[in-house]
C-alpha cells in the first residue's frame, strides 16, 4: 500500500460536487459522495475477543465513526496491545481516547466532541490515600 492511499484513507479530499446547504446537510447526484457524507455519524460497539479485530476498530475511527470498546473478552496483554494499536490510529487521525471503567474505553474522531469526564473510583481512591499518608508526619 502506497503512502498516497495511506493519506487518501485517513484524509479524504474534499469533493468539488457535494454542495453544502444552509442547514448543514449535503447534496449530491454522486451516490458514492452521498456515503461518504453520511458517514461519522454513527456510535459503534465493539467486544473484541483478539487482537486481529484492531484492525475493524480502526476502519471505524477512520470513517470518523466513534467507537466503544469493551476489552473484558481479551486478555490484560491483548487488551494492551489493542488499546496502543488505537492510540496511534486517534493520533493519526486527531481523535481521542477516554477511559469509561474498567476495560471500556470511548474512542472519538476529530469530528466528535466530548464534553465532561467519567471518575475513575479507584483512582480516587488512591489519590486520596496517597494524601492522607503525605498528610501524617
Amino acid at each position: 500500500m502506497g503512502l498516497k492511499s495511506i493519506k487518501d484513507a485517513l484524509f479524504p479530499a474534499v469533493d468539488p460536487d457535494i454542495d453544502i446547504t444552509e442547514d448543514g446537510s449535503y447534496e449530491s447526484t454522486n451516490e458514492k459522495v452521498e456515503t461518504r457524507a453520511n458517514n461519522g455519524n454513527k456510535m459503534i460497539l465493539v467486544e473484541p475477543r483478539a487482537y486481529s479485530e484492531t484492525q475493524q476498530i480502526a476502519d471505524h475511527l477512520k470513517r470518523r465513526n466513534s467507537v466503544v470498546v469493551n476489552l473484558k473478552r481479551v486478555t490484560n496483554d491483548q487488551a494492551r496491545r489493542i488499546i496502543d494499536f488505537l492510540s496511534g490510529t486517534l493520533y493519526a487521525i486527531g481523535g481521542e481516547l477516554q477511559k469509561l471503567g474498567n476495560g471500556i474505553y470511548l474512542c472519538t474522531p476529530k469530528n466528535v466532541n466530548v464534553e465532561g469526564r467519567i471518575s475513575d473510583e479507584e483512582a480516587e481512591k488512591k489519590n486520596k490515600a496517597k494524601i492522607e499518608d503525605e498528610m501524617d508526619f
